[in-house]
């Protein structure tokens, strides 16, 4: 099978995609904006070719660029995991006939207006919700949804430009904090934990599942650079604080006609047990969680997403061995990594359970909290029991420091 994978360098997972896809004998052609040279090695190792073009944004000279570039050659499938360049995507399977997402389909994964309005048609609850292209549309939709509102991008992704306001003058300061956003999404704020559902499907059928727990929520990350953040990867699907995510996730799925491919949703659940729709998209996680599903089912996701597409299954068993929590940290102070404290002690009670550390090394700058969602460094922690995994998570929270200065 030959297929052609956009933006095969960026971000980081996209590497691995690509790896995945050479290992199950695909033959891949990347097309993305970055010079060869500065592929990282794995995308380079897994790639047939690659096409440079000025910019994935400009689809009509992309589309153009491509077409002179396969002359002669034939692509069984375009596949796209970068949230930006969905549409894109969907664009040319259209202009090449291929099968997969149509634009129809992938519009509704890209507008959060479209996205809910699709679901709560299928009697899904979502947030109270809203779209504005100006601050008079803004104002009269936080009208509609009350206080506390999240203000953010109709077509965003993560927590970027995502604001929550809980009274008139947060809302107006949010407003001109996003005045360069084209058109945005007003919902009423959820209280709740906040939870993904991951899924792998093939042809509208879930052949893998996942739920993570965020603790805390991103947009507390956001604005407390101090906070180290927590994704938990859920062993017990079937648990209270999961399972009414999974039955709410495969209805979103339904209603949304998804057919194949990696998704992300994220959901709520409030204290009273009601499982509330947030966003999904038709991609896999970023910031490291399918590596951290990875370690919590001894597997390798990035290559069973490309054996889904390329072969129709999975090729590996999935066996959910552990709930594995992932820690980012964000480094104490300015300037240069020094030091780090706690990490001697941790390592002596639960190294044994530690399956990935990865700290920013002595002597280089601290990363950039805001731009690199790894922070100063991720570790994984794993265990069958989920207390004793919150329990090592909680402690390389709060007992390591990377400090700077």
């Amino acid at each position: 099978m030959n297929v052609l994978f956009l933006s095969p360098g960026f971000p980081a997972e996209m590497p691995l995609f690509v790896r995945g896809l050479a290992q199950v004998g695909a033959k891949v052609f990347g097309v993305g904006d970055q010079p060869p040279q500065a592929l990282p090695g794995e995308a380079r190792q897994g790639l047939s070719d690659y096409l440079q073009v000025q910019s994935l944004g400009d689809e009509d000279s992309t589309i153009r660029a491509v077409r002179n570039w396969l002359r002669g050659r034939s692509i069984d499938r375009i596949e796209s995991l970068w949230e930006t360049q969905m549409l894109l995507a969907a664009r040319m399977r259209a202009e090449f006939s291929l099968p997969g997402m149509t634009v129809e389909q992938t519009v509704p994964f890209r507008d959060k207006e479209s996205m809910k309005q699709t679901v709560e048609r299928a009697g899904i609850r979502v947030p109270r919700h809203g779209r504005a292209k100006t601050a008079q549309e803004a104002w009269a939709a936080v009208d509609r949804t009350g206080y506390p509102a999240i203000l953010k991008p109709i077509a965003g992704a993560g927590s970027k430009d995502t604001h929550r306001c809980n009274d008139k003058g947060e809302f107006e300061r949010a407003l001109q904090a996003t005045r360069h956003v084209q058109e945005l999404s007003v919902e009423e704020f959820i209280e709740g934990e906040e939870l993904t559902y991951d899924t792998i499907c093939r042809d509208s059928n879930v052949l893998f599942e996942n739920v993570a727990w965020y603790r805390p929520k991103p947009l507390d990350l956001q604005h407390n650079p101090w906070i180290s953040m927590q994704n938990i990867v859920l062993r017990d699907l079937g648990a209270p604080l999961p399972q009414p995510g999974v039955e709410l996730g495969r209805r979103v799925l339904k209603a949304l006609s998804f057919e194949t491919g990696f998704t992300h949703m994220e959901w709520f659940h409030t204290k009273q047990g009601e499982a509330v729709f947030g966003e999904i998209g038709a991609r896999a996680a970023g910031a490291r969680l399918v590596h951290a599903m990875n370690y919590a089912n001894d597997m390798d996701l990035f290559r069973a997403w490309a054996h889904v597409v390329v072969h129709g299954s999975l090729g590996q068993d999935v066996t959910r061995k552990y709930n594995a929590a992932m820690v980012f940290k964000r480094a104490d102070g300015e300037g240069i990594v020094r030091r780090y404290e706690g990490l001697e002690g941790l390592m002596q009670r639960y190294g044994q359970h530690v399956a990935n550390l990865e700290l920013t090394p002595i002597g280089q700058p601290r990363r950039d909290w805001r731009k690199v969602i790894v922070g100063d460094g991720w570790i994984v922690a794993r265990h069958p029991d989920l207390a004793f995994t919150v329990e090592m998570a909680d402690r390389f929270c709060s007992d390591l420091r990377v400090v700077a200065s």
